[in-house]
């Protein structure tokens, strides 16, 4: 019997860590599972004609927020080509609602719910002979006595209680299997607290992996030179010693290459983890921090224990180092949060300058609070996934268009790192930072701009030219900035048309690379490159009688700006 998990990714360089897990886990009783996995970027059809061809017996989906909608259309297709097959789903996006989907979808056979490594395993043996009935297995939704007739009857099964963390096998044995792949890592499950918009605090039974096989895990991880690894982890940092201990090993065996992404709640850092971080190789690790709002009354009402305070001096003290990129994220359509009072979140965490500020919008998941309580907030949104808010008693649609348009700018204009020093100056020259990107986001707006595919260096023609309506009398010296950040990040060698005049001479740009070449004394590491390599990898540019040198050898680990090097006079 062909027993086939299926993943559906977002994008082709994620992997799907819970089917993999699935697989090892019952490949560990000698229950052997096919696996493929895709990209809701791929043609449907051929996702069709490829499951055909693998020709299943059991065929089971992987069911998340960014990929129902594609599972659904391919599981009624299937029965078409395939009427035999027994469909089975699992996942986040059909665990709390399994008796719905299955009423609604004739086409599913049975339905996981919550961890599955154990219950897949039983469902496995089930079909394999090895168990009697589908009744003796807990964490399921199935149909049972379906025929040709009829539907057959709806069971659902008690919910299975949790099992020890530490007996879910490490998945990346054949990293080969991965080349190119974002991997994703597992040291806890659950989340011990109670935020209202999410399916994690439904799951309140928190555990922890084995630390020693944590570090045997990381140290195979970190030695097969994996660009990123992501901790799935809900609050990483939950159990101080935990997260310690981790963060310990990997700055003590770090080989300069392999990232690590955490989330972490900010206000727990204490003074032991700090003082580690502070020690750290630059991009070693990064944080995503959720402040999602500093409005005390939504903070209140959605149930986060978070105390801003501690977020903004914990955060500030990171960022002052200068090591650790940071990812702090907001959320619109909280309850109590009108747009007035999202300006005050977004300015209060803009202030603390992270390298990334995720601007995202409410998604109303099945099984949370925020779902159960949707009535009482006058909640209105999207009645596909994913789920998004498009009003509350607080936000209009008109906002939310509005926060839209905002979102989008913070993306290009701030996210992107490209208009660092020119966006600081031109914060000074409106009320407050979200001022700023709401007056970008009706600029696009009005010329039609918003629309259209722009290629970089139009994002920076753009933003001069609504620089130059609103600060006429001090265009030039916005323009030398906005020159500045072109080249921090972009080694254009064709000067564009708005940086001008080129600042540097023909004689001296060859007069500093005959002398580079030379003696290397502000490039070191160059020393096997002559200098026509030299001046193409790096940038010479006059700003304010200054001249500087931008090293594109040498780039930020956080921001991937060059490094800036001012040249004696």
């Amino acid at each position: 019997m062909k027993i086939l998990l299926t993943a559906i990714n977002a994008k082709y360089i994620h992997s799907n860590l819970a089917v993999y897990s699935l697989k090892n886990y019952v490949e560990g009783f000698g229950q052997n599972v096919d696996l493929v996995e895709y990209t809701i970027n791929q043609n449907l059809d051929d996702i069709l004609a490829d499951l055909f061809l693998k020709h299943p017996d059991i065929l089971c989906f992987s069911c998340y927020l960014w990929n129902i909608s594609y599972v659904k259309q391919l599981i009624v297709e299937v029965k078409k080509v395939l009427p035999k097959v027994r469909i089975w789903l699992g996942g986040p996006e059909v665990s709390y609602s399994a008796i719905k989907v299955i009423q609604e979808y004739t086409q599913v056979d049975g339905i996981i719910c919550g961890e599955g490594e154990q219950t897949f395993l039983e469902v496995v043996e089930y079909y394999r002979g090895k168990r009697d009935s589908l009744q003796e297995i807990n964490g399921i939704v199935y149909r049972e006595g379906k025929t040709s007739e009829n539907d057959g009857r709806i069971v659902e099964n008690p919910f299975r209680s949790v099992m020890d963390l530490s007996a879910v096998p490490f998945v990346y044995n054949h990293m080969d299997r991965f080349a190119h792949k974002i991997i994703y890592y597992e040291s806890s499950r659950g989340c011990p607290f109670s935020c209202s918009y999410c399916l994690s605090s439904v799951d309140k039974r928190l555990r922890f992996r084995n630390l020693d096989l944590v570090k045997e895990e990381l140290q195979a991880l970190i030695d097969a030179k994996v660009p990123q690894v992501k901790f799935v982890d809900r609050t990483f940092n939950c159990k101080h010693e935990h997260a310690l201990e981790i963060w310990k090993y990997l700055s003590e065996h770090d080989k300069g290459i392999t990232n690590f992404h955490f989330e972490v709640a900010a206000d727990l850092l204490n003074e032991e983890e700090l003082s580690l971080i502070e020690k750290m190789r630059p991009g070693l690790i990064q944080l995503e921090i959720g402040v999602q709002s500093t409005n005390p009354k939504t903070i209140k009402e959605i149930h986060r224990a978070m105390k801003f305070d501690v977020v903004k001096r914990n955060v500030e003290r990171i960022h002052k180092k200068g090591n650790i990129h940071q990812h702090l994220d907001l959320i619109a359509g909280l309850p109590y949060e009108d747009y007035e009072s999202f300006r005050n979140s977004f300015n209060d965490v803009y202030a603390l300058k992270p390298e990334q500020l995720q601007l995202g919008f409410l998604k109303v998941l099945k099984g949370s609070y925020m779902y159960e309580n949707a009535q009482r907030y006058e909640l209105v949104y999207q009645e596909r996934p994913p789920f998004e808010v498009l009003s509350t008693k607080w936000l209009s649609y008109a906002d939310i268009i509005r926060l839209k348009g905002i979102e989008e700018m913070v993306e290009v204009y701030y996210n992107s790192r490209q208009f660092e020093h020119t966006l600081e100056k031109l914060e000074h020259a409106f009320e407050d930072s979200f001022s700023m990107f709401e007056a970008l986001s009706r600029y696009y707006e009005k010329r039609g701009l918003s629309s259209l595919n722009h290629s970089r260096i139009a994002r920076y023609e753009i933003l001069l030219q609504f620089i130059e309506e609103k600060e006429e009398k001090d265009f030039e010296a916005y323009r030398r900035l906005l020159t500045f950040d072109l080249y921090l990040r972009e080694n254009v060698k064709n000067r564009p048309e708005f940086s001008g005049e080129e600042t540097v001479s023909k004689e001296e740009a060859a007069a500093f690379y005959d002398s580079e070449s030379e003696t290397h004394h502000y490039l070191r590491g160059y020393e096997r490159y002559d200098k026509r390599q030299i001046r193409k990898m790096t940038h010479l540019e006059k700003v304010n009688g200054n001249m500087y040198l931008f090293d594109y050898k040498n780039r930020s680990p956080l921001t991937n700006q060059a490094k800036v090097i001012l040249i004696d006079k």
